[in-house]
């Protein structure tokens, strides 16, 4: 499966509703380098009354509903369509990460289609999955630690 037209569309509505959002977890892990898949897409976001309003309208431009799981002690949002079962979370907090601004502060900027797409940096990923401690997330660490090692080689040789 290829996500671009996925991610294309996140970007583009994220980008029309000006909801400032920052593409977290394996999705964006994927995006850089890191040979994981996942099924869904995670945002962190700053949870204000402007940006609850904005979340609506971006679901509404996918044609989503937005559900409110329950997780102890969770600040998540899930945006879900059935008709080709597209999950986005919004977080308003994930462990290992103070701030939305100190996340967004070592993103990295892609471009779909015009529209850009704010993702989190690898070592973030990292630090937060490690904090997070769940066994899906302990999974992948020795993975993503080598794929950011491997860019780390990389960079240095272009240097």
């Amino acid at each position: 499966m290829d996500a671009r037209p996925i991610l294309s569309t996140l970007a583009r509505v994220l980008g029309e509703h000006r909801l400032e959002a920052v593409l977290i977890g394996n999705a964006a892990a994927a995006l850089q380098g890191a040979p994981v898949t996942t099924l869904d897409f995670d945002f962190l976001f700053r949870k204000t009354p402007a940006n609850l309003r904005k979340l609506k309208a971006v679901a509404r431009s996918l044609g989503a509903m937005i559900l409110k799981p329950y997780y102890p002690a969770s600040d998540l949002w899930r945006l879900a369509r059935d008709e080709d079962s597209l999950q986005v979370d919004f977080m308003a907090r994930i462990h290992g990460v103070r701030s939305l601004a100190s996340l967004r502060s070592r993103a990295c900027r892609i471009d779909f289609d015009g529209h850009e797409l704010v993702v989190a940096d690898l070592a973030d990923i990292i630090r937060s999955k490690r904090a997070a401690g769940r066994p899906r997330d302990r999974a992948v660490l020795e993975v993503l630690a080598r794929t950011l090692d491997e860019k780390k080689s990389l960079q240095k040789r272009q240097a």
